[in-house]
């Protein structure tokens, strides 16, 4: 029989803005901080708010605008670059004490850890050992965490979602037994990992507002209603997890894809919409060269600016699979020629290339100019290798000094957010 499993999900509490708080050399407990691009005007979005803050009302994810006016706080412009290094060393604490194999790195601020065969090396209960790493984490780098320990994955993270909020350590621990005793009528349903507003409404139907619902249901009604994911949801309410860590490093995705997307900073026309959308083309396609991959088909969406706020999506296949942009480009450009609405503001643009496949499976028609492709790989090779040495913005194209282009902040930024250099 296989030994009990011990989990541990460790999670920096309002990482961003516990950050900016350190770098002051600042409590993230007790100061009042949020961060937040304010030259984006105060309907921006806050990406973090320090739990001071939070215990006042102050929502996650909240516009400036929102916050009371009579709170006095702090606003931080978000540095991703800073954040990650915190997050680097942060994992370094992990890596003193336990092999890479037994992290799993879920998010920039949390991390599911099999601490199973650690606590008998290191003579510790399992509360001992994240109140030791949470210390650690504490003393060297003054970011506040919680933990949830479970007996497999998916009770450790219940535990830090859930239990752990009303724990004094903020550490909190489930096995199944105990999941079962206490948060079994537990509402809403969503407070519970993996389950959305839509699955919610889908077992209303049925009278289930929670997991003992679940649990007692007739298991036909439930795969009728969600096929083989009915399975899933049955084990969880019932504080089962088949899925360990080894299963997790050896999953591979049958299918990849690159996209992006960007919020602009106005309503744009048509044209500087356009604009906006070749470049951010242009630099995916970059990505594909650089990382070795190809595609045969580009979607394309576009969010309005004005009262509707629908959108615009379509997509083209290349009848080639390549990742230079004088063809995918012209795709895109026809894509967005024939779905958007020349008269109305763009406000969103994004790209999604799917199919994505290594280089390995390049391949051209007999109509294409094998001469010029060749060329223009070269053209490329070098743009690439001088941005990889010099920044993205080494090299840029005339239309890119336009004076709504985006892409050379683009370039300066990380995940969409100013990197703080």
């Amino acid at each position: 029989m296989d030994k009990q499993r011990v989990y541990f999900v460790i999670d920096m509490k309002s990482f961003f803005a516990s950050v900016e708080c350190a770098e002051r050399g600042l409590d993230a407990m007790k100061t009042k901080l949020v961060v937040a691009d304010e030259s984006r005007t105060d309907k921006t979005i806050c990406l973090a708010v320090s739990p001071a803050l939070k215990a006042l009302g102050v929502k996650n994810r909240c516009r400036l605008f929102e916050i009371p006016k009579d709170i006095n706080f702090i606003i931080a412009p978000p540095r991703m670059k800073k954040y990650i290094e915190y997050a680097a060393e942060i994992y370094g604490i992990y890596l003193k004490y336990m092999d890479k194999a037994d992290i799993h790195v879920y998010s920039i601020d949390e991390c599911m850890i099999d601490v199973t065969d650690y606590l008998k090396l290191y003579h510790m209960r399992a509360k001992q050992f994240a109140q030791k790493l949470m210390g650690e984490i504490w003393d060297k780098l003054h970011i506040p965490s919680s933990a949830g320990i479970g007996s497999n994955l998916y009770l450790a993270k219940i535990a830090l979602d859930i239990t752990a909020k009303h724990a004094k350590d903020r550490i909190g621990w489930l096995t199944e037994e105990r999941f079962r005793q206490t948060l079994w009528d537990h509402q809403p349903l969503t407070d519970f990992w993996g389950i959305s507003h839509g699955i919610i409404n889908r077992l209303a139907k049925f009278g289930i507002y929670d997991m003992r619902g679940i649990a007692t249901a007739d298991e036909r009604v439930l795969y009728k209603e969600f096929g083989v994911n009915a399975e899933l949801l049955i084990d969880h309410a019932w504080g089962k997890e088949p899925c360990l860590m080894k299963d997790i490093k050896s999953y591979r995705t049958k299918a990849k894809s690159i996209s992006s997307s960007q919020i602009l900073p106005t309503n744009y026309s048509f044209d500087d919409a356009k604009l906006v959308m070749q470049e951010m083309v242009q630099n995916g396609c970059y990505d594909l060269f650089r990382q070795g991959y190809v595609t045969d088909l580009v979607y394309l969406f576009v969010g309005y600016g004005d009262a509707k706020g629908d959108k615009a999506k379509g997509h083209a296949r290349l009848g080639v699979t390549t990742n230079l942009f004088s063809i995918i480009g012209k795709a895109a450009d026809r894509v967005f020629d024939e779905v958007v609405d020349r008269h109305r503001p763009i406000r969103r643009v994004g790209y999604d290339f799917v199919n994505v496949l290594p280089k390995e499976f390049e391949q051209y028609d007999l109509f294409t100019e094998l001469k010029a492709i060749e060329q223009e790989k070269k053209l490329v090779e070098s743009i690439v290798t001088l941005q990889e040495k010099y920044g993205k913005n080494a090299v840029l194209k005339a239309a890119d000094y336009a004076e709504n282009a985006t892409i050379r902040d683009r370039n300066k930024q990380i995940g969409g957010h100013k990197s703080g250099e």
